[in-house]
């Protein structure tokens, strides 16, 4: 179990010594001490940012402590560093200093490894979606792929149902496309209007757009509208 620093926003004093207003504050049965009256004083700050000096420093350091913050927005606390003791990280930065060039040539083929297998999987997606909606252009369906499946971005096509090409998944990123792209949706949001309300107004239009993407040229069939539903296919779209 890690010993917890908190950075303060608000004017807060030391129970103790009644030092302050305190950046850096342990908390003991609910009552603010500054990191000296806490005998975490001598112990150095290092802000998060690089993994392997945080790593090293921390398995070297006998005595540690996660610094966070409280983010309002988010509503949870986020960790913003270590406090480790000068020795460990010293040690730590000596090390980081001698592989330095080995990692950053991993960093490297990591990244190309990552770039390369983006590019397959933003294919596969957008051959699906003219799979599934043939009327669709092809520089739409690269478009609402590219879209729908940058790493990271929590979208629906990063989501464990996107990244098999469940068809769910798949038919929800392209209706978010036409959504904003070929409705007034974002306009009713600027405006006020209720994200599920502007969604109802909406629907029939977006519907229509999707039915006429999925009757191939030339067959004035539509496919069927409703995918198969199958879970885990949610995520921001």
């Amino acid at each position: 179990m890690s010993l917890v620093v908190f950075e303060s926003v608000k004017q807060i004093h030391c129970a103790e010594c009644r030092r302050g207003p305190l950046r850096h504050l342990v908390r003991e049965a609910g009552v603010p001490r500054c990191l000296d009256c806490a005998d975490l004083g001598h112990l150095v700050y290092l802000p998060r940012g690089d993994a392997a000096l945080t790593r090293r420093a921390r398995e070297a350091s006998s005595l540690s402590a996660v610094v966070v913050r409280f983010h309002k927005r988010r509503r949870r606390y986020e960790r913003l560093g270590l406090f480790v003791e000068d020795a460990a990280l010293a040690g730590a930065e000596r090390a980081c200093l001698a592989d330095s060039e080995a990692r950053a040539r991993r960093r490297e083929r990591d990244r190309l490894r990552r770039a390369a297998e983006d590019v397959r999987f933003t294919a596969a997606f957008a051959a699906e979606i003219v799979r599934l909606f043939p009327g669709c252009p092809a520089d739409r369906a690269v478009a609402i792929a590219t879209h729908a499946s940058v790493r990271g971005s929590g979208r629906v096509g990063r989501t464990a149902a996107g990244r098999a090409l469940d068809e769910t998944a798949v038919s929800v990123a392209v209706r978010a496309a036409v959504r904003h792209t070929d409705t007034e949706y974002d306009a009713l949001l600027m405006a006020g209007v209720p994200r599920f309300t502007a969604r109802a107004r909406l629907a029939p239009r977006i519907d229509a757009v999707l039915d006429g993407w999925r009757t191939v040229s030339g067959d004035r069939t539509p496919r069927d509208r409703t995918p198969p539903s199958r879970p885990g296919s949610g995520g921001r779209a």
